[in-house]
């Protein structure tokens, strides 16, 4: 059995789909599982277990009509048997209908008249549990499993040779990610200021100065570097693809870090892990678990979630 799974959407979305797409596979061992998303978020299957092979296609960009056909003959080339969708899209949907894959699973809403198994959506839920409820289109009426990744073996080893580095190995570590891109700032995104992660960082080096913090570093992150020059105890790691960032994270005793896809890869690797949330619900990107807490901000902005919340959500669990 063929099936094609269409994922528009970032990094998190992908990681969010894990589950169902494990399960799929569980279902169906021998099937062989490929996956369209956007080039973008291509790099996050470096970790997934169930997927054959990632088709890409900028479901975001400005397409022609002979970008949408040159999809649509990708995917009757191939000759699927099925196919999911996420999310409601009319274009996507009437392209599904056009490769002529016989069962078509998606979302009731736009574009469902071109489904064959419609789906409702629930979106109260924990969104991983969201996604998997497109299976029921498929007959499978299973437990939505855990959150899970597949690191590769070189990934592992590349994480073991950095805590040796930065002299982490023996003592354990607590893992800040900030998720503060010099273009997530110039777009103006949520981002949570320099000086409270200074004045959490202190708090942690007071409370347990035995414990290093490490900053994960992302290219041209301006926060983190004004972190390094103003708090010279801290320990910084560049990870370079998605598994990397996994082992790093996986090694923590506890990851500090906002609304993020690296929020989803310490779910997935079972890292104890405090998330800073601004407008979205927690209870839709957190799964219910003792190992995951959410600080809400009272004004919708990570911003205005105070250092004094965190520290004590730390200290206090």
């Amino acid at each position: 059995m063929r099936i094609l799974a269409l994922v528009p959407g970032g990094i998190s979305d992908q990681i969010l789909f894990f589950p169902t797409l494990d399960d799929l596979k569980r279902c169906n061992p021998s099937s062989v599982i490929d996956v369209v998303t956007e080039p973008r978020s291509k790099a996050a299957y470096r970790i997934s277990k169930s997927v054959n092979q990632v088709l890409t296609f900028d479901f975001q960009d400005r397409n022609s009509l002979a970008d949408w056909g040159n999809l649509v003959g990708m995917i009757r080339d191939r000759e699927y048997d099925a196919a999911i969708v996420l999310g409601q899209s009319w274009s996507i949907g009437f392209i599904l209908w056009l490769s002529g894959i016989p069962t078509r699973v998606g979302y009731q809403g736009k574009g469902s008249a071109f489904l064959t198994n419609p789906v409702p959506l629930k979106q109260s839920q924990y969104t991983a549990q969201m996604y998997h409820d497109l299976l029921t289109g498929l007959g499978i009426r299973s437990t939505c499993p855990d959150l899970t990744v597949n690191i590769p073996l070189a990934d592992i080893e590349w994480a073991e040779k950095e805590q040796k580095r930065l002299g982490v190995h023996e003592t354990g570590y607590i893992l800040i990610d900030s998720s503060s891109s010099q273009l997530d700032q110039s777009l103006g995104a949520d981002i949570y200021p320099v000086e409270n992660w200074r004045q959490i960082i202190q708090d942690f080096r007071s409370k347990q100065p035995e414990m290093p913090v490490v900053l994960v570093k992302q290219a041209e992150d301006e926060l983190v570097t004004l972190l390094e020059s103003s708090s010279s105890d801290v320990k910084i790691t560049s990870p370079d693809d998605i598994g990397k960032l996994a082992a790093i994270i996986g090694g923590a005793n506890l990851m500090l870090c906002t609304d993020s896809a690296p929020m989803h890869l310490s779910v997935a690797v079972q890292t104890y892990t405090i998330a800073l949330f601004g407008s979205t619900e927690p209870a839709k990107l957190l799964p219910k678990s003792d190992k995951f807490l959410a600080i809400k901000s009272p004004t919708g902005r990570i911003a205005d979630i105070s250092p004094n919340t965190v520290l004590q959500k730390v200290w206090g669990g």
